[in-house]
């Protein structure tokens, strides 16, 4: 830091406070590679440990299971009701 004149001139290593070593991006590329890699084990051991039950709560198991119900005759792709005109919504009226 040098003065001259009514001007304070300080350089880069004094107005930031350290030193622009790159140290830095190492870790956070690390860091970010640590945490993409536990939360990919965590899904992947999480899928191959799922079971018969779990499955049919997927999205893939209901329309594995809904494929039987389909050929039986029911063609409907959404909810049906004789009460379709009338909702609930909760508020008294």
């Amino acid at each position: 830091m040098h003065k001259e004149g009514e001007e304070i001139h300080i350089d880069e290593t004094d107005a930031s406070g350290g030193t622009k070593t790159g140290h830095m991006r190492w870790v956070l590329g690390i860091g970010l590679f640590l945490a993409i890699a536990i939360m990919s084990i965590i899904w992947i051991t999480g899928a191959l440990s799922q079971g018969d039950v779990e499955e049919e709560a997927t999205m893939s198991g209901i329309s594995e299971s809904t494929v039987g119900e389909e050929r039986a005759g029911d063609q409907t792709d959404s909810i049906v009701s004789d009460d379709a005109d009338e909702i609930d919504t909760g508020i008294a009226n």
